[in-house]
C-alpha cells in the first residue's frame, strides 16, 4: 500500500510541478495578455476541460477559436475548430443536456437507453480528443519558451531555477498532458457508469450536477482569475491521480455491462465449464471492489479467484473463505453470494451475459443451488403466493 500510495504522489508531482510552478509567478507578470502564466495556464485548464467532458470541450475550445481567428487565417485552423466537427458535436451535446434537463418527463428506462448511449458516445469522443490533446501540449511548450528563442529555453520561469531542459523539448509536455488528460478522463467517465448503474433519478441527477459544476468552474475560473484557475486544476488532478485505480475498475465494470446490455451478448454467450468471469463485489484479501477476475476451483476443491491488476500485470490468486456459495439470480445482472447464518453477502458480480446460464454457471463452480434477487425475487414471492409453492431451485 506504502508503494503505491508513493506511486501516486510521484506522479502527481510530475504532472504538477510545472502548474503549480506557474501559479506561482509575479503577479504583474501573471496578468499579462502574453505572459508565460496566462499562456500555460490556459492550456492546461483546456486540456482538463476536455478531459471532463470530451465532446463538450472539444468542441467548445474549437468553436472559440474559430470565432477568435481572422477570417483568412480560419482555414488553416485545427480540425476541432472547423465549423464541420464543433456545429455537429455542440448539437450532440446539447441535445444530452435536453435529456438531462428532461428530467421526470422522460420514462426511466428511456434515460437508461440515453444514458447508455452517452457513455458510448464518451468513450468515443474521448479518443477523438486525444488528437487534440497534443498539439495543445506542444502550444504549452511553446508558450513557456522565453522570448530569447527556442534555443534558450529554460524552466527558470516556472520555477525550475535555471535549468537547461531544452533537450527534452516536446518529450516533456507532451507526456505530462496526456497524464493529465488520461487521469481527468478516467474520473470524469466513472460518473457517466455511476449514472448508468444507479436505479435513483435523484441520484443520477446528483451526478449530473456534480459533473457540470467540475466542468463550468474550470470554463469560467479561468476568466476570472488564471493562478487560482491554475490551483483549481492542481486540485482535480491530484483527486484523478488518487482514485485512478477505483476510476479505472469502475470503467471497465461499466464498460462491460453496457456492451452485454447493448449487444445483447447473453444470446451468444457459453459459459466455460471450470471458471466464469466476474466482478468482485466488495474487498476480498487483496482483491479490490469492481476488480475483473475468473472464479473457479482450485485443486483442493477451494473457490479461488485470478485477476490481474490494471489487467496487464502478473496474475494473482485469492482463495475464498469457507463457507456455502450460491448463483442469485437478478433481472439485469446476476451474482455469486454467500449464506451467513439468515443473511446473504454479495461477493462477485456476474456480467448481464451470464442471464438465463446461471445453471451452467452454477455447475461449473459446483454449487448447489440458484436463489432469485431483488426484482427476480419480488417476483417469485409474488408467484410464491399466488401460486403457493417456493421459486428456489436446485442447480444440481
Amino acid at each position: 500500500m506504502k508503494v503505491k500510495l508513493l506511486f501516486r504522489l510521484i506522479i502527481f508531482l510530475f504532472i504538477t510541478t510545472p502548474m503549480v510552478s506557474v501559479s506561482a509567478a509575479p503577479a504583474d507578470g501573471f496578468k499579462k495578455e502574453t505572459s508565460t502564466g496566462k499562456a500555460a495556464a490556459e492550456k492546461l485548464t483546456q486540456i482538463t476541460g476536455i478531459a471532463i467532458s470530451p465532446l463538450a470541450g472539444i468542441g467548445g475550445v474549437g468553436a472559440f477559436r474559430y470565432w477568435k481567428a481572422k477570417p483568412e487565417d480560419r482555414p488553416r485552423l485545427s480540425w476541432y475548430a472547423q465549423p464541420w466537427f464543433f456545429v455537429p458535436a455542440l448539437l450532440l451535446v446539447a441535445a444530452c443536456m435536453a435529456k438531462d434537463s428532461a428530467g421526470l418527463l422522460v420514462p426511466t428506462s428511456l434515460k437508461k437507453t440515453l444514458d447508455l448511449l452517452e457513455l458510448f458516445e464518451n468513450k468515443i469522443s474521448g479518443v477523438i480528443a486525444t488528437g487534440a490533446v497534443v498539439p495543445m501540449a506542444l502550444e504549452i511548450f511553446e508558450a513557456l519558451k522565453p522570448t530569447g528563442g527556442p534555443s534558450t529555453m529554460t524552466l527558470s520561469s516556472v520555477g525550475f531555477a535555471a535549468l537547461d531542459f531544452s533537450w527534452l523539448g516536446d518529450l516533456v509536455m507532451v507526456p505530462i498532458a496526456l497524464l493529465i488528460y488520461a487521469a481527468v478522463w478516467l474520473f470524469s467517465h466513472t460518473i457517466h457508469v455511476l449514472i448508468l448503474v444507479s436505479p435513483f433519478t435523484t441520484v443520477d441527477t446528483a451526478l449530473k450536477g456534480f459533473r457540470a459544476f467540475i466542468l463550468g468552474s474550470v470554463v469560467v475560473l479561468p476568466a476570472i482569475d488564471e493562478r487560482a484557475a491554475v490551483l483549481w486544476t492542481a486540485v482535480i488532478v491530484l483527486i484523478s491521480v488518487v482514485f485512478a485505480p477505483w476510476a479505472f475498475r469502475t470503467a471497465v465494470f461499466g464498460s462491460v455491462f453496457a456492451w452485454d446490455i447493448a449487444s445483447r451478448q447473453k444470446h451468444r454467450f457459453s459459459p466455460k465449464k471450470d471458471c466464469v468471469w466476474a466482478f468482485s463485489a466488495r474487498r476480498l484479501g487483496k482483491v479490490p471492489h469492481r476488480s475483473l477476475g475468473r472464479v473457479s476451483r482450485n485443486g483442493e476443491g477451494e473457490l479461488v479467484f485470478i485477476w490481474r491488476s490494471w489487467l496487464v500485470f502478473a496474475p494473482q490468486t485469492e482463495t475464498l473463505a469457507q463457507g456455502q456459495y450460491i448463483i442469485g439470480q437478478g433481472l439485469i445482472h446476476s451474482e455469486i453470494l454467500r449464506l451467513e447464518e439468515e443473511s446473504t453477502s454479495d461477493i462477485f458480480n456476474l456480467p448481464p451475459r451470464c442471464n438465463g446460464h446461471e445453471q451452467a454457471v452454477a455447475g461449473a463452480l459446483g454449487l448447489t443451488e440458484i436463489r432469485p434477487i431483488g426484482l427476480r425475487a419480488f417476483w417469485a414471492a409474488l408467484s410464491g403466493l399466488i401460486r403457493g409453492r417456493n421459486r428456489v431451485r436446485s442447480a444440481l
